[in-house]
């Protein structure tokens, strides 16, 4: 397993502080108010970590009645990457170098939860003595398990299962997918 010990909201600090320097001034709005009036989306950051007999690591919320990826919702101008990277540190206790993305899926709005972007990263595959060592470090999870994707199939949102069966395919083909509720497009 890859470790990234000093995990950043957008890579390298020095980096993003020239980066939106050179991006010039802020924007200034051409109708006052507009920006205050347009749609705002949340994103998460979720990763794909896989045992040596392929199966998926799902944590098991305390506050929902389904299986869910390791990883969470951004923060406030943080990136979805960096967001997996931080919520993997609370949920696990383990600071992953994430892989590449595998699928950008984008989900509708759904009772309180606005719509939002759902990114999918590769975190590899552990070996026996890591994935062993794995555990729940967060008040909010009941636990850590290693599932097949058909045996947790009935214990997930049927959107989650079809972003999961593309990131596996994502996996194996070398192809980022974009999806739309689980549906490739």
């Amino acid at each position: 397993m890859k470790t990234n010990p000093h995990p950043q909201n957008y890579g390298d600090p020095e980096t993003f502080a020239r980066d939106v320097e050179l991006e010039g001034p802020a924007e200034v709005e051409f109708n006052p108010g507009i920006a205050g009036r347009l749609p705002a989306k949340s994103s998460a950051g979720g990763v794909l970590l896989r045992d040596r007999q392929g199966r998926v690591l799902f944590v098991v919320p305390r506050y929902k009645p389904v299986l869910d990826l390791p990883g969470g919702i951004t923060d406030d101008n943080e990136s979805p990457k960096a967001a997996c990277q931080r919520e993997v540190k609370e949920e696990l206790g383990i600071q992953l170098d994430l892989g590449r993305l595998l699928v950008v899926d984008w989900i509708p709005r759904n009772g309180v939860w606005r719509d939002s972007h759902q990114f999918i990263f590769d975190g590899g595959v552990l070996d026996d003595d890591e994935a062993a060592e794995l555990k729940a470090h967060d008040d909010e999870l009941g636990e850590v398990k290693f599932l097949p994707l058909d045996v947790a199939a009935p214990q997930l949102h049927p959107s989650m299962l079809r972003r999961l069966q593309l990131a596996l395919t994502a996996v194996d083909t070398g192809e980022t997918i974009y999806a739309e509720f689980g549906r490739q497009q």
